[in-house]
């Protein structure tokens, strides 16, 4: 039985316009809570964390955006935005302060590293804790698997961008989430909406151009660990130790510039929260609690 003690970890929905986008999120807990801001990556959508919110919004205010180009967000065509991790990191910053956000902890996984860290370069004073789930930051967190987009880094040929549409396809998407999980527990909800939007007009072309725009995440590398030297924000890094793309070393090279870095690798692949939301929300409680967030 629900009762009036269950409202403020209810999932709401709602959108934010940011210039020409409209940001779509979801959110649940208390308003006056802690806020944990959840920023999903390739090629999913805030839907990634539809069973970690609720074991988190008893607690925390947990807000969870769609990146533009990605899920439910309204984002304006190719020909009049440009969709780079730059405007990524632009129309992020724009939805935290349209949504009044002042102080957050940072849950970065994949694509919304590089746009949770330039947010936390912008805004130090904002950032109360990072969790980095598979969210890279290092050189030696890259594995072979890179090789068709470091090809179309170093020259974006037409060629060179059709080799990297394979990454597209849904048997691409179908390994992302299934290479390195236990046996039977990947739910298909998840990779088959991931699949649709993928059809969605444009789709395909504005992933093209934000896997070029990807080059200039690795660029910023030295900035972002610049940063963590710096600022030593509380750092928790829990990964899918089995992720066929961002593998341990990523993990563990946190702790050259963050010592007190606290670093778990679970027996998961790329999308660990489709197989081990209650383990990482345990871990995320505990991280939080210790450091006084």
């Amino acid at each position: 039985m629900s009762g009036p003690a269950d409202e403020g970890a209810a999932l709401r929905f709602g959108t934010k316009p940011v210039g020409d986008v409209t940001v779509f999120y979801r959110e649940a807990g208390p308003p006056d809570a802690p806020v944990l801001l959840l920023l999903h990556g390739f090629p999913t959508a805030g839907h990634m964390f539809r069973d970690l919110i609720p074991l988190l919004a008893d607690r925390y205010r947990v807000i969870a955006p769609d990146l533009a180009g990605f899920g439910n967000t309204v984002a304006p065509p190719r020909a009049s935005f440009d969709y780079s991790f730059d405007a990524l990191a632009k129309v992020t910053e724009g939805f935290v302060e349209a949504m009044g956000l002042t102080r957050y902890a940072l849950y970065v996984f994949d694509y919304g590293a590089p746009t949770g860290f330039r947010l936390a370069m912008a805004h130090p004073e904002r950032v109360t804790a990072i969790i980095s789930q598979n969210g890279n930051a290092y050189m030696e967190g890259f594995s072979a698997e890179w090789g068709p987009w470091e090809a179309y880094w170093r020259d974006p040929s037409p060629d060179n961008r059709e080799a990297c549409r394979a990454s597209l396809t849904d048997e691409a998407i179908r390994f992302q989430y299934q290479h390195g999980a236990p046996e039977g527990r990947v739910s298909p909800d998840g990779m088959t909406l991931d699949m649709a939007y993928m059809r969605r007009a444009e789709a395909q072309e504005i992933q093209l151009d934000l896997i070029l725009s990807y080059r200039t995440n690795v660029a910023l590398y030295p900035d972002f660990q610049a940063y963590f030297r710096k600022h030593q924000p509380p750092l928790l890094a829990v990964w899918g130790r089995n992720d066929a793309f961002f593998i341990p070393p990523g993990a563990k090279a946190y702790a050259r510039d963050l010592p007190k870095a606290e670093i778990h690798l679970i027996d998961a692949g790329h999308f660990a929260l489709e197989t081990h939301p209650a383990e990482i929300a345990c871990r995320i409680r505990d991280f939080l609690e210790r450091n006084g967030v």
